[in-house]
């Protein structure tokens, strides 16, 4: 068992691998974006300061759900609050825009080829050393 203590509150918690707060603290965090949700639906065209001063819940926390990409910003202007952390282009939600996705993507299926034709390629080098080893034996 994997004991912590939360990194908001300080409260000792049960690890679980995934979540570096504890359980009060996550109840918390979904309960504001609940509650910006519904400010959102109820006010499509509301800006981040707007739903903040609405809502209670900080900037901050406002941004921290648009970059985990639970929230989206609307409109066709560039805004000046989210920019993709690989390129600098303005983005909507989370972390990347989709170019660099579609190239993250691409690399990595690249990358997981080669080392998958690499380690092929060593299981065939083993076999043929094995058998040359084996054949000075007889």
């Amino acid at each position: 068992m994997n004991v912590r203590n939360c990194r908001r509150c300080g409260r000792i918690y049960v690890y679980d691998g995934i979540n570096k707060l504890c359980p009060q603290c996550r109840k918390q965090d979904e309960e504001e974006f609940h509650r910006v949700k519904e400010y959102i639906y109820d006010n499509p065209g509301a800006n981040v300061q707007m739903v903040s001063d609405a809502t209670g819940v900080s900037t901050e926390k406002i941004l921290k759900f648009l970059r985990e990409g639970r929230l989206e910003l609307k409109g066709d202007e560039e805004n000046l609050f989210l920019d993709c952390e690989r390129c600098g282009r303005p983005i909507r939600t989370g972390r990347f825009c989709e170019k660099c996705k579609q190239e993250m993507e691409r690399e990595f299926k690249q990358a997981i080829a080669s080392d998958k034709s690499n380690s092929r390629i060593q299981k065939e080098r083993d076999k043929m050393y094995i058998a040359e080893k084996y054949k000075r034996k007889k």
